[in-house]
């Protein structure tokens, strides 16, 4: 009898929880994965940056990358007004021929 009355809480438990371990899936597939991987990717893109690739950064300004300082993590930009040091944080795409798709002739 007390086996009984185990095994019917148990599953009256998990089925009061099975729309709360659902809604957990649901945001971690629609909303935290996503994220994650965009974090990565911008990681993966700030690692690979190189000297003489045009850039924007986060603030709208382009420019062409002059040089890269490791030790503070900066980087020297060349734009119309001047030379612009900024973080590596604040480039936020590459213009450079490789990632702008094709002209069509």
């Amino acid at each position: 009898m007390f086996n009984t009355i185990l095994l019917q809480m148990d599953t009256a438990s998990l089925t009061g929880m099975l729309p709360f371990l659902l809604m957990f899936v649901v945001i971690y597939l629609f909303m935290i994965r996503p994220q994650m991987k965009k974090a990565k990717n911008e990681k993966k893109f700030q690692s690979e940056l190189a000297k003489g690739a045009k850039v924007v950064t986060t603030s709208g300004i382009h420019g062409k990358v002059l040089d890269l300082v490791d030790s503070d993590n900066t980087v020297i930009i060349e734009t119309g007004a001047g030379k612009i040091k900024f973080e590596r944080s604040a480039i936020s795409m590459d213009l450079s021929k490789k990632y702008l798709p094709k002209e069509k002739k």
